[in-house]
């Protein structure tokens, strides 16, 4: 199918008809790309598509538990410069001199 470029501001445009943009399942937006010398344009492809049938296939076997539970060891025996522990902030020293 021919289609017409038409000018919109500095840039141009291509009307494209609404009963191809449903059978190729567009919805507001879409991928643009070149490849050669043509332009490509595809269903834009949702954040976190296939996510939940990713985690359904997971079995919850508690093979992750021991790792999802550890310490992050962050705040052990650490301490700043100054002698404060680490997550004290700026305000609560403040508070504390008072």
């Amino acid at each position: 199918m021919k289609v017409g470029i038409v000018r919109i501001g500095n840039s141009r445009g291509v009307r494209l008809p609404k009963a191809m943009l449903e059978q190729c399942g567009f919805g507001d937006e879409a991928e643009l790309s070149v490849e050669g010398r043509k332009l490509v344009l595809a269903p834009a492809d949702a954040p976190r598509a296939g996510w939940a049938a990713a985690f359904a296939a997971d079995p919850d076997d508690g093979s992750d538990a021991e790792w999802l539970e550890a310490s992050l060891g962050a705040d052990e025996g650490w301490e700043w410069p100054n002698g404060s522990r680490s997550g004290s902030s700026r305000s609560s020293r403040r508070k504390a001199r008072k």
